[in-house]
């Protein structure tokens, strides 16, 4: 099976971090590496959980429009929480609702000391599917 990776200008260059954003498959899947609240440069957006989770989600729906998917074709999901309690989960489970409603992907949720940048206080990685013509 071969692959094609993908780094979208609509969102920053990742290479320097040592990864790209998106691989491909000829096979129809699409594995989106983790995602987190960062600007066009890489800088994480605020210090704010919750916005952090929002601004992942936007940025994973930036990911998959580079390929042309969105949210429904996201089969799998894996959420990274630094310091994670309930509060936080009531707040990954209500945005995730939001997008996904009754039906969400599946979902590993990973409690973390500490993420790739000292800012970073959520993260997010997909596996999606491309439709079948």
């Amino acid at each position: 099976m071969s692959h094609t990776i993908i780094n979208p200008e609509t969102l920053h260059n990742p290479v320097g971090y040592g990864y790209s954003h998106l691989a491909r498959t000829s096979g129809g899947l699409v594995f989106v590496a983790g995602q987190y609240a960062s600007d066009g440069e890489g800088h994480v957006t605020s210090p704010d959980f919750t916005d952090q989770v929002r601004q992942s989600l936007i940025n994973l729906r930036t990911a998959l429009a580079a390929v042309g998917l969105d949210y429904q074709q996201v089969i799998q999901i894996r959420t990274y929480i630094v310091d994670h309690d309930a509060d936080k989960l009531a707040v990954v489970a209500r945005l995730i609702g939001e997008i996904w409603g009754d039906v969400p992907p599946t979902q590993t949720l990973t409690g973390v000391a500490a993420l790739a940048l000292p800012d970073m206080l959520f993260e997010i990685d997909a596996i999606a599917v491309q439709p079948t013509e």
